[in-house]
């Protein structure tokens, strides 16, 4: 069902909201949730599951902040998520069934190599504070208050430093992947 349908069908100004959330956020939520999971797959499919959680609430349910709810439901899932992981980790291993130890491919490596290239040329050409506050974020996974109160800067001023970088890492991606 394609977005302009689903608005119009029962319940349309749920989906109309969620279809609003969806083009407005999905790929900030992706990238915080790629963060916390370490995986492209993983983030898409948490982020698949609270849109689907925000469609099963009824009508009457009513969201404040619908932003706000849809990175703490996302933090929520992928805490889930990491917890399920680990619970699998601990599990016996049947060493003829899983390939999951198998050392990964070299193209595999050279390809993660390159992104991570990618990614240190990139917040090269951004502003010393910038990078800084995008690598604490991202990379250290720190929270913007302790990153505000050691690059002595307003908790806003490092959400705008982190939000650039990210603009800027997503322009140089999407430059890269287009075809010339």
């Amino acid at each position: 069902m394609d977005p302009s349908e689903a608005a119009a069908s029962p319940g349309g100004k749920r989906a109309r909201q969620v279809v609003d959330l969806f083009r407005e956020h999905n790929a900030a939520l992706v990238a915080f949730l790629r963060t916390r999971l370490n995986s492209l797959a993983d983030a898409q499919e948490v982020a698949q599951e609270v849109y689907l959680k925000l469609l099963s609430l009824g009508e009457d349910t009513v969201i404040d902040s619908p932003r706000a709810f849809l990175f703490r439901a996302a933090s929520n899932l992928a805490v889930d998520r990491i917890r399920m992981r680990n619970v699998r980790a601990l599990a016996p291993v049947d060493p003829d069934a899983d390939d999951w130890h198998v050392t990964p491919v070299p193209e595999q490596h050279a390809s993660a190599h390159e992104q991570w290239r990618d990614l240190r040329r990139a917040l090269d050409e951004l502003p010393p504070k910038t990078s800084r506050a995008f690598v604490m974020h991202v990379i250290d996974g720190r929270d913007f208050a302790a990153i505000a109160r050691e690059m002595n800067l307003s908790e806003r001023m490092v959400r705008y430093h982190v939000g650039n970088a990210l603009a800027h890492c997503r322009e140089r991606r999407d430059r890269a992947e287009t075809p010339r």
